[in-house]
């Protein structure tokens, strides 16, 4: 069902065109992004060629929670996501989206990816400006006038500030490259990566 959805995914996006770049861009850019367990997420966007710095945590809820034990109760708010800083001189905030949408999650599942279920795994997007909630915005809405997406897409546009997440979250994949988890969800991911955007790609 996953292969199926990222098939369909892959095939509409190829219609979705990246928004045209500013003609002074920032030389640095950031967004929030969730789509399920934070681990694989930060270990995909961390072999994205113009990204620069990949940070797991949860947004969507308050200071108080914002730790693994209460975000797991799924009764916070939170979302696993991750900080994602990128050159946009190098990557456009159109090839993130492509990224995220096709290779990073499903955005047809609600509320869960993979073997991971509740709103803590939901798809959602945390724009940092007013710029870029427009554009997500219209590239979801782009995406769900497509066939085969068709109004399958459930990403959410949220607000809310990122907290960062414990210090053994941090670059988990690249540091537990044998973890069961890793090499069942999220290796497959990168070898996507690799596979569908090349010219994207980059080796650690």
């Amino acid at each position: 069902m996953f292969k199926q959805s990222i098939l369909a995914a892959s095939a509409a996006l190829a219609f979705a065109a990246p928004m045209a770049a500013p003609a002074a861009p920032a030389s640095s850019e950031t967004i929030v992004l969730a789509g399920g367990c934070f681990w694989g997420m930060e270990g995909t966007f961390e072999h994205v060629k113009g990204v620069t710095s990949v940070v797991s945590g949860y947004a969507g809820g308050s200071a108080g929670d914002a730790t693994y034990d209460s975000v797991s109760t799924e009764r916070t708010g939170h979302a696993e996501a991750i900080r994602l800083t990128f050159d946009p001189s190098k990557i456009s905030l159109g090839q993130i989206m492509q990224v995220y949408f096709v290779v990073a999650h499903d955005s047809t599942q609600v509320n869960g990816q993979y073997p991971d279920t509740g709103p803590s795994y939901r798809s959602a997007v945390f724009p940092q400006s007013p710029a870029q909630k427009a554009f997500v915005a219209a590239y979801i809405k782009d995406l769900n006038s497509r066939a085969p997406l068709k109004g399958r897409v459930a990403t959410r546009i949220e607000s809310g500030a990122f907290y960062p997440a414990e210090t053994y979250h941090q670059d988990f994949m690249r540091k537990n490259p044998t973890h069961p988890y890793i090499q069942r969800w999220d290796v497959p991911r990168i070898k996507k990566l690799k596979a569908t955007y090349p010219a994207l790609y980059r080796d650690w």
